[in-house]
């Protein structure tokens, strides 16, 4: 399925994990009504409260401005004005829920970076080893890859400044900047006495969404996050899966979403649709028509050349809203079987409305259901088939997260059950050793059996 530019930009809903995690894209707000989208029954969401008197709302807002005029005029020091309004404006976003909150210039602009999955930068994937900025990979047909830069290599400067004692987040975001700039690279190289220069210049950089593995005849395909390049990664990835098996359709998928934050809604109903071939794949509803409708898969080339694989998804505590939704989709379809641990159960659309220059607000505007109009609010979907992972000693009772019920402030549902327990987020570095993947490996080799798999429609 591929939606129309008037459907997937009433789609461009950010579906966010609390604190530190910023997945979202500006939406138009509003915006008419999706074409061919099912309006769900009003009458199924609460009643709103009595609308109060515009006289007392128009009294606080003076109580508002009584006590910017004191601070203003008596605090101790004085006070930035615009960062005493953006506080406020903080405040009032944040009483409502955990996922509601004010976006400032700068972090709304790294906040399209993050959820379009592209920024100016160099395309060299890096991780910290003992203190040292190491080159883990250049990405394909980058300035990195371009100019000669290997995996191995050790960053020692940039721009004639040396990068020791700087964190790996730091390092990065020296490497990154406007499309066009140019930045010095200096890097050791094993076997060289000397260290290599490289002049650079920042180009755009796609973050890869989709990785995926062969193990033996069973595909590993890793969804790490649902930016605007997790559906062309899926695709890309299932193409290559099959090229690489000379057109022979592998024995089984494996979808891994564990500790998958989320991130875009049309990204979520994109990914779903690639493995169904008709039928709802997300329900939404808020306060206003167009924020409530139903979206469907579509038969298409791509699921139909996979209709006859089998599918297992991992989740976790960590798999989160759109991981939830593309969960979900697939198990209330009886298309995949859930392997792992409960999911986060955050079950709430964030809108990005932008505020032009001075930044944007995130504002929960809906629930979501899946389409056999399970909440997952504060509750999380169950797997089909629970196995737990051997946590190291060092990891024992801070593996787990009780997800969306334990914040303060979370959205409740009258009547509906919420999770009291955690859910374990640990995934072992080693495949070896990872018992969610192992065991679905062999679920799809005959080597296990439950009951669970493959799913069988009702």
């Amino acid at each position: 399925m591929r939606l129309s530019p008037l459907r997937a930009s009433a789609l461009a809903l950010a579906l966010l994990l609390p604190v530190g995690h910023s997945f979202a894209q500006q939406a138009p707000a509003p915006v008419d009504p999706v074409p061919g989208a099912e309006q769900l029954d009003p009458n199924m969401e609460m009643d709103a409260p009595t609308p109060r008197d515009p006289l007392e709302i128009y009294a606080d807002l003076n109580l508002f401005g009584e006590i910017f005029d004191r601070i203003r005029a008596e605090y101790v020091d004085p006070p930035d004005e615009q960062e005493l309004v953006r506080a406020a404006i903080q405040g009032m976003l944040t009483s409502l829920d955990p996922h509601s909150g004010y976006l400032p210039p700068a972090d709304y602009n790294d906040m399209r970076q993050d959820t379009s999955g592209e920024f100016g930068g160099l395309g060299i994937e890096v991780t910290m080893e003992e203190g040292v900025i190491k080159v883990v990979s250049p990405i394909d047909d980058t300035p990195a890859a371009n100019a000669g830069i290997m995996a191995n290599d050790l960053i020692v400067e940039l721009d004639g400044v040396q990068v020791q004692g700087l964190t790996l987040d730091e390092a990065v975001g020296k490497m990154r900047g406007p499309i066009g700039t140019d930045i010095k690279v200096t890097v050791i190289r094993e076997g060289l006495d000397k260290p290599l220069d490289f002049e650079l210049t920042r180009a755009t950089i796609a973050m890869r969404a989709v990785r995926y593995s062969l193990e033996g005849d069973v595909a590993v395909v890793r969804l790490s996050r649902f930016s605007e390049q997790a559906f062309v990664g899926i695709e890309g990835a299932i193409k290559d899966i099959f090229a690489d098996r000379d057109g022979v359709a592998p024995k089984g998928i494996i979808l891994d979403l564990r500790n998958n934050p989320g991130g875009l809604v049309d990204q979520s109903v994109y990914v779903a649709d690639a493995f169904l071939k008709q039928g709802a794949v997300v329900l939404t509803r808020g306060r206003v028509p167009e924020e409530s409708a139903r979206y469907d898969a579509q038969p298409d080339a791509l699921d139909a050349q996979i209709a006859d694989v089998p599918l297992i998804v991992l989740i976790n505590g960590g798999s989160a809203s759109a991981s939830e939704i593309v969960a979900g989709a697939l198990q209330d379809h009886k298309r995949a079987t859930l392997v792992g641990t409960r999911s986060f159960g955050k079950g709430s659309v964030q809108s990005i409305i932008s505020l032009g220059p001075d930044g944007a607000m995130r504002l929960t505007t809906a629930r979501y259901y899946t389409p056999n109009n399970r909440s997952i609010q504060a509750l999380g979907i169950t797997p089909d088939i629970e196995i737990l992972q051997d946590v190291p000693e060092e990891f024992q009772g801070r593996d787990e997260i009780i997800g969306e019920a334990g914040l303060a402030g979370h959205i409740t549902i009258e009547g509906q059950e919420e999770t009291t327990v955690g859910s374990s987020v640990y995934v072992p570095a080693e495949k070896a050793d990872d018992n969610q993947l192992q065991y679905a490996i062999r679920l799809i080799e005959g080597l296990e059996t439950n009951e669970a798999f493959p799913p069988k429609a009702e």
